[in-house]
This record gives C-alpha cells, sequence and structure tokens, in this order.
C-alpha cells in the first residue's frame, strides 16, 4: 500500500510542477515564488483561475483527483494502520 501511496504523491508533485512551471511563465515571479512559500496552495488555486485561458483543464482536473484520492487514501490506510496498531516509530519501551 506504500507503493501507491508514493504513486498517488509523485502524480501529485508532478501536476504541483507543471503549473507551478505555467505560474512563473504566465504569472511572473512574483506568483511563483508565492506558489512555492504556500506549498501549492497558491498554485493550485491560481492553476483553476487560468485553467481556460492556459489550456490546462484537464491537468487541473487530474491533479484535483488525485488530491481527493490521495486524501481518501492516506485517511483510510492511516486510520487502518492506526487501529493495527503499526506507527512506523520506534517505541521506547523499557526491559
Amino acid at each position: 500500500m506504500q507503493i501507491i501511496g508514493i504513486l498517488l504523491s509523485l502524480g501529485y508533485l508532478i501536476c504541483l510542477i507543471m503549473v507551478l512551471i505555467k505560474q512563473f511563465q504566465n504569472g511572473g515571479p512574483v506568483h511563483g515564488i508565492i506558489g512555492i512559500i504556500t506549498c501549492g496552495l497558491w498554485t493550485f488555486i491560481w492553476g483553476w483561475m487560468n485553467a481556460g485561458k492556459l489550456g490546462i483543464k484537464n491537468l487541473m482536473m487530474i491533479w484535483t483527483l488525485l488530491f481527493i484520492v490521495c486524501i481518501i487514501f492516506n485517511f483510510v490506510f492511516g486510520t487502518y494502520a492506526a487501529m493495527s496498531g503499526f506507527s512506523g516509530l520506534p517505541t521506547n519501551s523499557a526491559p
């Protein structure tokens, strides 16, 4: 399941980078830097605001779908991991 999560996150990151490149090209360096500082939130909003003008509607649809699927996937399997007792972190149990 970790591999699927990694692949979903990688797809999300690729979409972010593609829109961020468009943002630097068309919005200018200020918009691009704000997009980086806000960890992609402004890039996501800016991308939807300019999707029709830049012809990136399909890319934004894919990015939005990946965002929703990543949240659902992490919630479902994160909850499963928590309930099964696996935290992925070492424990400090004394002998």
